[in-house]
């Protein structure tokens, strides 16, 4: 890993870039999901603010990283070993602190999404939505989000790593991903809080990403093209229901006039 200025002259340099800003925008996905629902529980005033800030740390967090690359990189040596459990492995399972970053963080986005769909299943009309929306504080929604964006950044980073040498390049790219996020993330929260079903896809989502987390924390590694395929799927099926949802409603509007 160096950190020398990058040759801007050199078409290669561009296509580095350019991929890397590409991937570090696809990686963020679920962390603009996370951060439109947790921001969506605020008071509409506030949740463009949230969300700003909750982007704008992820940014720090990743540029930091990238400055600290070397320790990062020594963050794969592995510190505990889990036992072997013949149900779940038949060899001893060598710990690093990445893979205990990884699965604090996988278990936590596991237990807060099944907490917010339980939420949802629970809160029946409303003015029990209003009210919980505002139960939850503004700093409180700023830990989650902290906590979240670190846990995301180290799998952006190490990812980042296996694909460019040049840190200055690693860092532009994360600038620009970040920009196109928070372009983004207003629309994103809008469509979210505005249909009940996609918010739950958004949760179900969460899940299996903070399952994907905790299995490469054990060395299990999952496909994660694969996992975003069937979202994009997923989402463009649901996108469909909306429509048709849409059009038999305007159809019964018209037969009861």
């Amino acid at each position: 890993m160096n950190f020398i200025l990058p040759d801007f002259a050199n078409p290669a340099t561009w296509i580095s870039l350019l991929t890397l800003a590409f991937l570090e925008i696809i990686l963020g996905i679920d962390n603009i999901i996370f951060i439109s629902i947790v921001a969506g529980k605020l008071p509409k005033e506030r949740q463009r603010k949230a969300r700003n800030i909750g982007l704008l740390l992820a940014m720090i967090f990743r540029v930091g990283l990238l400055l600290c690359i070397n320790w990062i990189i020594g963050l794969k040596e592995s510190v505990i070993t889990i036992p072997a459990i013949a149900a779940l492995a038949n060899e001893s399972i060598p710990l690093s602190y990445k893979d205990l970053i990884l699965l604090a963080g996988g278990i936590f986005l596991i237990v807060k999404s099944t907490l917010e769909i339980h939420h949802k299943f629970k809160v029946d009309n409303r003015q029990q939505v209003k009210k919980g929306s505002k139960a939850i504080g503004f700093g409180t929604v700023i830990l989650q989000i902290v906590l979240v964006d670190a846990v995301f950044s180290f799998d952006s980073i190490l990812t980042a790593i296996g694909l460019v040498e040049n840190v200055l390049i690693m860092i532009i790219a994360v600038v620009i991903s970040i920009g196109i996020m928070m372009l983004f993330a207003g629309p994103v929260t809008t469509i979210i809080n505005a249909h009940p079903t996609l918010q739950m896809l958004a949760l179900s989502f969460l899940v299996v990403i903070g399952i994907v987390l905790v299995a490469g924390g054990l060395h299990e590694e999952i496909s994660k093209g694969i996992i975003y395929s069937c979202l994009f799927f997923s989402l463009l099926v649901e996108m469909l229901n909306i429509k048709l949802r849409k059009g038999t409603k305007g159809e019964e509007n018209k037969s009861s006039s």
